[in-house]
């Protein structure tokens, strides 16, 4: 009996030796799991297609279905623009196995490469602009002004120019923008592996994208790289005259300055903190989000002091009167105080 014991604790330590290599191995695996399925169906739609091939009108073969994606041929050149809903392509130049889903509305939605191999122009035909093809995809929305034909994957990573690697993308983002920086830094790189491309649109009507959403690796380091399909210069200098206006409200003043705001007691407190004192006569404040406003009625705030405006129903200690119990300041969301002077220039802003 001792001796079964002795064989059952020894095969049960060997069981948990392989639970404990089978765990091991499956986290370094999940991330090329997508990989292998996609070349494991691109595999048996190949296998399947000597026995039932159909072609259709425009030259694109089709297999037969394989899951929820059919997977097609399609030309890296071909410029027509038109894609076909629900299906897997592989955009991958020469024997470069890259993959491209489109949705049921016909629109680009991923785009998979186990390994990103760069443009060889010493051993492929590259034209003297760096492109394999003269011209790209029309999809439609590329005839826009403002939207180039752009690569998920480009020339110089490896990928054709067929409407299965084509989106209308914002131009100065697919040449100098976020777009750009992604392909060079895989390109300095030597190239990437595991490579996810999530491509989201606003409605399901249209084919112009609103989100890109990349995931690679590059020498053991997972890169995420998300931005918008919008011109960058724009969203930037935006960003940084809001920035700027509001440093510049917020510092209009150092002498006189909005220095509390209550919402829930509803007072607000403004202080003079000049070397003489100032006439806010005719003087505004402004509840931002309710456009509720207290003008001053002939007042002169002393140097170095301050006054208090607010609800007498809630204070007992208010200088002014202002909407006695009927709320002035919003409690659940933002509602910044604004003090403007008799011209109408804004003075202060108190954000809250």
């Amino acid at each position: 009996m001792k001796k079964l014991n002795k064989i059952s604790s020894i095969i049960l330590c060997f069981l948990l030796m392989l639970l404990f290599t089978a765990c091991k191995s499956t986290e370094s695996e999940v991330s090329s799991n997508e990989f292998e399925k996609a070349k494991a169906e691109i595999q048996q739609a190949k296998a399947s297609s000597n026995e039932n091939e159909e072609t259709t009108s425009d030259n694109q073969t089709t297999q037969p279905n394989i899951k929820e994606n059919k997977l097609i041929e399609v030309d890296g050149g071909n410029q027509s623009g038109h894609r076909e809903p629900n299906v897997v392509v592989d955009i991958g130049y020469g024997d470069r196995e890259y993959y491209a889903y489109t949705n049921e509305h016909n629109q680009l939605v991923k785009v998979i490469a186990r390994k990103i191999t760069l443009q060889d122009e010493s051993t492929e035909p590259v034209l003297s602009t760096g492109r394999y093809y003269r011209d790209e995809a029309k999809v439609p929305g590329v005839e826009s002004p403002t939207l180039d034909e752009g690569h998920v994957i480009a020339d110089s990573l490896g990928g054709v120019s067929n409407a299965y690697n084509i989106t209308p993308q914002e131009s100065t983002l697919n040449r100098h923008g976020d777009q750009a920086y992604m392909e060079k830094a895989i390109r300095d790189a030597g190239g990437c592996t595991d490579f996810v491309a999530v491509i989201t649109y606003p409605n399901t009507n249209t084919q112009i994208p609103s989100h890109y959403s990349y995931t690679y690796t590059i020498n053991g380091h997972v890169v995420n790289d998300e931005f918008d399909n919008v011109n960058p210069d724009k969203v930037n200098a935006k960003l940084e005259t809001n920035v700027s206006t509001k440093e510049q409200t917020n510092n209009i003043s150092k002498d006189l300055m909005i220095t509390a705001l209550d919402k829930k007691a509803e007072y607000i407190v403004i202080t003079n903190l000049a070397s003489k004192s100032v006439d806010l006569t005719g003087w505004k404040i402004i509840s931002v989000t309710g456009n509720q406003s207290f003008t001053f009625p002939k007042f002169t705030l002393d140097s170095n002091s301050s006054v208090k405006v607010g609800d007498s129903a809630k204070n007992s200690d208010v200088e002014f009167h202002w909407l006695d119990s009927k709320g002035t300041w919003n409690n659940s969301k933002s509602d910044p105080a604004e003090l403007y002077n008799t011209k109408g220039e804004l003075v202060y802003r108190f954000d809250d």
